[in-house]
């Protein structure tokens, strides 16, 4: 019997469903690795999603770089940070996007919660 956690408000998840969901999108942006696969995106963006077989959602998520609509189609953060990094964000952008807050006030928290 498998025990599923109890929802965390706001979050997404990211558990075995989440994984299977995600598989494309997260193959695509672990590509992101290599230099010629970030520049082949660049090029074509859209021939590039049909190459690895994004979906409706994620494909639209990819073009509007909308982060928390990426996470909700099964994106992995973990992975995403590898197309953050094309358009200039760290995973601190990421992290402030995912809470609302601000890129400053999601840093303001951290160092906060480093300090407690």
């Amino acid at each position: 019997m498998s025990h599923k956690p109890e929802p965390i408000f706001g979050t997404t998840l990211f558990d075995g469903d989440q994984a299977q969901k995600g598989y494309a999108l997260n193959k695509m942006c672990y590509s992101f690795n290599s230099a010629d696969n970030r520049n082949a995106f660049k090029a074509d963006e859209e021939a590039y999603m049909v190459q690895y077989g994004l979906n409706a959602q994620q494909a639209d998520a990819i073009r509007t770089r909308d982060v928390l609509g990426l996470i909700a189609a099964g994106g992995n953060v973990y992975y995403l940070a590898k197309f953050a990094g094309i358009l200039g964000l760290d995973v601190q952008d990421l992290g402030a996007a995912q809470t609302g807050m601000t890129k400053e006030e999601f840093k303001a928290k951290l160092r906060a919660a480093a300090h407690q």
